[in-house]
């Protein structure tokens, strides 16, 4: 039962992305999601900042694209390989998404590879993220 919601949440998610359509983030996102940055050591727990960083980092890629998603046998995380560009810098990375029972996000952790990549997404959303003041 698990898997088809999440399947359903992994669906409303591409077509966020395909729509650039950020009220489908929002309905996305649990109000206590946990958001893991490849760059920063501490996560970010919260839906505002959660939402903020998901909607930059979509405005700062691209040539965005998945490729390959693999889903856990517990039927609530997912993980999703795409590759995207920065400026000049090509990078591959991972979205590990985990959904509750009702298929919302609650920890989204983010890999990429290479560095040069990496390095070129910190600079933008360390930009970006200067915009955030959080209430």
């Amino acid at each position: 039962m698990t898997l088809h919601i999440t399947k359903t949440a992994i669906a409303r998610w591409h077509q966020m992305l395909e729509q650039r359509d950020m009220a489908i983030l929002n309905e996305l996102l649990a109000d206590d999601v946990v958001f893991r940055s490849p760059v920063a050591y501490q996560p970010y727990a919260g839906k505002q900042v959660v939402f903020f960083i998901l909607t930059n980092v979509i405005q700062a890629f691209e040539n965005f694209s998945y490729h390959r998603e693999f889903y856990a046998a517990d039927g609530n995380n997912v993980v999703l390989e795409f590759s995207a560009q920065v400026g000049d810098k090509k990078l591959k990375g991972i979205d590990m998404i985990r959904f509750n029972d009702q298929g919302q996000i609650i920890d989204f952790e983010v890999m990429i590879r290479p560095k040069s990549g990496l390095e070129a997404l910190a600079a933008e959303m360390g930009q970006r993220m200067t915009q955030f003041m959080p209430t």
